[in-house]
C-alpha cells in the first residue's frame, strides 16, 4: 500500500476551518481506502495470521502537502499560500519556493529558526502598496536551528515583500526561517531527547562509572520526514548551549552522518554509518558513541532497540552494544522506587509495596518524636533527611534498623510556615540540598555527603526581590528545579545548570559549585505552588494560568507543553511527587490526604485513616 497525499492549501483557508477540513480530508480519504484502497477483504476462506512490519514513530500513510499558486492570486492570496505551504510534510519545501522569486527561491532558507504562534499569523496589506504584506502574531517560542525550543514571548511581525514575475506576483523578501501557528507546530513536529555525558568536574571521581552518566537535552524534528535521521543529525551536532556547560559529547568533533541512513531492522538492531571517525578511534570510546545513539534514537523507534552498531562510511563495523549492557539515563546513586509521606503524626511512612498501606520507616525519622513539616529519601535508600515543624533544623537519619539516633546538620535562624527551611533534596552525587528562606532573602545549601557543612551555592540571576520556595535536584546532578517567589508573591518554576569546578576552588568558603542559567520552565502557569521530576527531561506541577484555576499537568524542561494527556486530577492538590521511573504512580497531597493515581486514571487515598502530607519519591 502506497503513501497517501492530501493537499493543503489555497489562499483563503484559515485557522479553524483549514484545521478542520484537514481532518475531514483524512477521514474520508481513510473511508475510501477502506471501500476500494489497496487491498480487498475476502468474503470466505481461513482466517490467516499477518506480519505486520512496525512502522518508525511518524511514519504516516497520510502526509500532508502544499498546493502551487495559481495564476492570477494577489498578494495576499500569494502569502497565504505560502504560508500554508510551509504547514506541509514537503521534504525540502519545493511547494513553498513556487510561492517565491526565483533568486529568493535558491537563498531563502527555512531551517534557519521556527517561529511558533499562538494562532496561525495574519496577513494584511499595510498602506496601499500592493508589493508589501505584513504579518503579526502573539509569538509563544522559537526553535533555533540547533532545534532548541526557547520560550520568547512577545509580538511577532514581518514584512514580506513583492514583485511580479511573468505578470504573477511572488515573494522577493521575507525573513528566514519558518512561522507557524502553535497547532500545525504541534502537528508538524515532536521534541525527542538527545542523550549526552553528565560533566561533573571535580566530583566525577566520587561516582563509579560516573562518565555513564546521561542528561537529556531536548530538541524538535519532524514527524514525518525522516524522524531517525534528523534526531541523528542533532544528536551529532552536540548539545545545545545552554547543557554544554554541563554535558560532553561521546562523539569526535566534524563527526557526520554517511549518505546511508540510519536503520533499524526487525530485530532492532540500529545501524549508523558515520564520517570522520578516525580509523585509531579507541573501542570504549566508539561504545560511548554507541550508547548514545541507542538511548537518543529509542526516542523515535516504534519498537524496542536491542543494539546500536557504529559502523564506518563504508559500512565495516567499528563497535556495538546492546541494551542489557546500556545504563540507563540519569542514575548515580541508586534507584529506590518506594514513596513516601509523613502520617498524621509528621513522622516519615514508607508505602508498601501493593500501595494500599503504610508503615514508618526505620531509624528516628520513623518515630513520633520526629515531628517533621517535610522529609526526602537518599536515592539509595539508605538514607533520610527531615526538616522540623518549625523550619528550624534539618535531622539527617539511618533507615537501617536500629539507627534510632537523628543528626543535627544544619539549623536556621528564621522560623515560620512560610519561612525556615524548605523541604530538602538529595542529588545524584549523595549530597543534600535545601534552601534556607528568611524575611529578606534566600540561600541555597548542599551539604557533602548529606551531613558535611552546608555550603552555600550562587544561584547566578536570582534577583533582589526573588527568593527560593523550594528545590528538586535531577538525579544526573547537572539540573535544578527551583521556585522563585517574585516580589509579588507569585511563584514561578524554573531550572539552572549546576556547574561544577574541574578542582580549583574546592577549599573556598562558598564551594566549587554555582547554579547557573535559570530559565523558565512553564512560562503559561502565572503561579506554580508545586513541582517534581517526573522522567528525563519532564516535570509534573500544579500551577495557575494568569486566567484559570490551579491544575495539574506535564512541562517539558524546554519550556515547551508535553504532548501527554491533561492529568485528571482534585482541584485542591496543594503537592505533588513524581518517580523518574513513569511507570511508578503519580502522588499528590490533597486537603489533608496523600493519593496516588492509579493504572485506571482514578485517585485513590493511600489510607483511609489519619492524615498524610509532603508525598516524596526518593531524590
Amino acid at each position: 500500500m502506497g503513501t497517501d497525499r492530501i493537499g493543503i492549501g489555497r489562499a483563503s483557508r484559515r485557522g479553524r476551518g483549514r484545521a478542520r477540513r484537514r481532518r475531514v480530508a483524512v477521514g474520508l480519504l481513510a473511508a475510501v481506502l477502506l471501500l476500494t484502497g489497496c487491498a480487498s477483504m475476502p468474503g470466505s476462506g481461513p482466517v490467516q495470521e499477518v506480519q505486520v512490519t512496525p512502522r518508525q514513530e511518524g511514519e504516516s500513510q497520510v502526509l500532508v502537502y502544499g498546493v502551487p499558486p495559481e495564476e492570477g492570486m494577489l498578494p495576499q492570496q500569494i502569502v497565504q499560500g505560502f504560508l500554508e505551504a510551509v504547514t506541509s510534510d514537503d521534504v525540502n519545501f519545493d511547494t513553498a519556493r513556487q510561492y517565491l522569486t526565483p533568486e529568493r527561491a535558491g537563498e531563502w532558507d527555512p531551517f534557519a529558526r521556527t517561529t511558533v504562534l499562538a494562532e496561525g499569523p495574519l496577513p494584511s496589506s499595510p498602506g496601499r502598496d500592493p508589493a508589501r504584506v505584513e504579518l503579526t502574531g502573539d509569538r509563544l517560542a522559537t526553535v533555533d536551528e540547533t532545534h532548541v525550543y526557547s520560550p520568547e514571548e512577545g509580538t511577532y511581525r514581518a514584512t514580506f515583500g513583492l514583485r511580479r514575475v511573468d505578470g504573477e506576483w511572488r515573494i522577493d523578501a521575507l525573513p528566514d526561517g519558518l512561522v507557524m501557528g502553535e497547532p500545525d507546530f504541534r502537528r508538524i513536529y515532536r521534541s525527542v531527547d538527545t542523550f549526552h555525558y553528565a560533566n561533573l568536574g571535580s566530583e566525577q571521581q566520587r561516582v563509579a562509572e560516573g562518565g555513564d552518566v546521561l542528561v537529556p537535552d531536548p530538541v524538535y524534528v519532524r514527524r514525518r520526514i525522516d524522524p531517525v535521521g534528523d534526531t541523528v543529525r542533532a544528536l551529532l551536532d552536540g548539545p545545545g548551549a545552554w547543557y554544554g556547560p554541563v554535558v560532553e559529547s561521546g562523539f569526535p568533533e566534524g563527526t557526520s552522518l554517511a549518505d546511508e541512513p540510519p536503520s533499524i531492522d526487525d530485530s532492532g538492531a540500529l545501524s549508523v554509518r558515520l564520517d570522520g571517525v578516525p580509523a585509531d578511534w579507541p573501542r570504549e570510546r566508539c561504545e560511548r558513541m554507541a550508547v548514545q545513539l541507542l538511548h537518543t534514537v529509542q526516542e523515535v523507534a516504534s519498537l524496542e532497540l536491542t543494539e546500536a552498531r557504529v559502523l564506518s562510511a563504508g559500512g565495516s563495523r567499528l563497535c556495538a552494544v546492546s541494551r542489557s549492557e546500556v545504563p540507563e539515563p540519569g542514575s548515580l546513586d541508586g534507584d529506590v522506587a518506594r514513596a513516601y509521606f509523613l502520617d498524621e503524626e509528621n513522622r516519615l511512612v514508607s508505602v508498601v509495596e501493593d500501595g494500599t498501606a503504610v508503615r514508618p520507616v526505620s531509624g528516628a525519622l520513623g518515630s513520633v518524636e520526629a515531628e517533621l513539616r517535610s522529609a526526602a529519601v537518599s536515592r539509595d535508600g539508605d538514607t533520610a533527611a527531615g526538616v522540623s515543624l518549625d523550619g528550624a533544623r534539618l535531622h539527617v537519619a539511618s533507615l537501617a534498623r536500629g539507627g534510632a539516633e537523628s543528626d543535627l546538620v544544619l539549623e536556621s535562624t528564621s522560623t515560620g510556615e512560610d519561612a525556615g527551611l524548605s523541604a530538602p533534596s538529595w542529588d545524584g552525587l549523595g549530597d543534600l540540598w535545601v534552601a534556607d528562606r528568611g524575611p529578606s532573602g534566600s540561600r541555597l545549601l548542599r551539604l557533602d555527603g548529606g551531613s558535611g557543612e552546608a555550603r552555600t551555592v550562587p544561584v547566578t540571576g536570582l534577583g533582589p526581590d526573588e527568593r527560593i520556595e523550594s528545590l528538586r535536584v535531577a538525579s544526573d546532578g547537572v539540573r535544578i528545579a527551583l521556585l522563585i517567589s517574585d516580589g509579588d508573591g507569585l511563584t514561578t518554576l524554573q531550572i539552572g545548570r549546576i556547574e561544577r569546578a574541574d578542582g580549583e576552588g574546592a577549599g573556598e568558603s562558598e564551594g566549587p559549585v554555582v547554579v547557573n542559567a535559570l530559565r523558565t520552565v512553564a512560562p503559561q502557569l502565572e503561579d506554580v505552588t508545586a513541582a517534581s521530576w517526573a522522567g528525563d527531561s519532564r516535570l509534573v506541577v500544579v500551577g495557575r494560568p494568569s486566567d484559570g484555576v490551579p491544575q495539574l499537568q506535564y512541562v517539558l524542561t524546554d519550556g515547551s507543553s508535553s504532548n501527554a494527556p491533561a492529568i485528571p486530577g482534585p482541584y485542591d492538590v496543594t503537592g505533588v511527587a513524581a518517580a523518574e521511573d513513569e511507570s511508578l504512580p503519580l502522588l499528590a497531597e490533597t486537603g489533608e490526604d496523600v493519593a496516588q493515581l492509579r493504572e485506571d486514571a482514578q485517585w485513590k487515598l493511600i489510607t483511609n485513616t489519619g492524615t498524610g502530607s509532603a508525598p516524596v519519591y526518593p531524590g
